[in-house]
């Protein structure tokens, strides 16, 4: 009996094969959509660790609870204003790197 090799690939090369290069739209908006979502977990699960209701940090940030759970549940719709308001009234820590031409910016 042959066995054959079965044809491992990394993620990277599978992200490139079925969305594309990074650059390319449809690559560029999945990577953003996976950015935000893990944004909104991080809010939900800081928010969690501090025994917060959606409605109790809503009132902290001074916006509904509706968009708090529209935060966690997809941050596509927030301003960097919001999402900051919400870090701050959860009193943690956010960190934004920004890469231009080799050079990093890091705004804290």
């Amino acid at each position: 009996m042959v066995k054959s090799k079965i044809k491992m690939y990394s993620l990277s090369e599978m992200k490139d094969k079925h969305l594309g290069k990074i650059g390319t739209t449809t690559r560029d908006q999945y990577e953003y959509e996976l950015r935000m979502d893990i944004l909104g977990h991080m809010i939900k699960s800081a928010r969690l660790e501090r025994n917060l209701t959606q409605d109790q940090l809503g009132k902290l940030v001074g916006v509904q609870k509706a968009q708090i759970s529209k935060l966690e549940n997809n941050a596509n719709s927030a301003t960097i204003d919001t999402i900051l308001k919400v870090f701050k009234a959860l009193e943690a820590d956010i960190l934004f790197s920004v890469k231009i031409e080799e050079q990093y910016l890091e705004l804290a």
